[in-house]
């Protein structure tokens, strides 16, 4: 007899203060731990098909967890590795960080969530988990599925994303003159 997702979900919430104490772990810090612990339990209700009725829930649990982790440090190192740390701050690049709009990102964020909503299972899981840092085969042998075929769906996403957001796509300015090839 299959658990139905109500008694899943259930199962997970009672196991949050622990997931609390094994986050705490990781993050030595309260508000991160609170934030591996949300995002342990998103994934567990997204996948709950993917668990296996009698096997240990809670060493699943912390599975998701620690590669949860693991791949949020792997961005960040890789953010790190990208940006760079400077004291001096150009002012053309301080106009930037100084006219932002809190409300307008809200309005964005909205709508790249509505978007993502909007996406199909098939495509939406796949890109969800690239996103946060797996490869390629290890959705494919999570999703058991071939490679090509995560490689297609998160393309196929990631059009769709752009149409759908196409109103936040940079404005490319054309040169005031253009050269004309004679």
């Amino acid at each position: 007899m299959k658990m139905i997702k109500l008694e899943f979900e259930s199962m997970v919430t009672d196991h949050s203060t622990v997931l609390k104490v094994y986050a705490l772990h990781f993050t030595h810090d309260e508000q991160d731990a609170d934030d591996l612990v949300q995002d342990t339990v998103l994934k567990a209700m997204m996948y709950h098909k993917k668990f296996q009725e009698g096997t240990n829930l809670k060493g699943w649990l912390y599975t998701i967890m620690k590669n949860t982790f693991i791949n949020n440090y792997r961005r960040i190192v890789k953010i790190n590795g990208i940006v760079t740390k400077s004291e001096e701050f150009s002012s053309s690049n301080m106009v930037y960080s100084a006219t932002s709009n809190g409300g307008i990102n809200q309005f964005v964020m909205d709508d790249i969530r509505e978007a993502m909503n909007k996406l199909a299972e098939e495509y939406y899981v796949p890109f969800t988990m690239y996103f946060e840092g797996y490869k390629y085969k290890e959705i494919a042998d999570h999703l058991e599925i071939p490679i090509g075929t995560v490689k297609t769906r998160i393309h196929v996403a990631r059009r769709l994303l752009k149409k759908s957001l196409k109103s936040y796509a940079l404005e490319v300015k054309q040169p005031a003159f253009a050269f004309v090839k004679f």
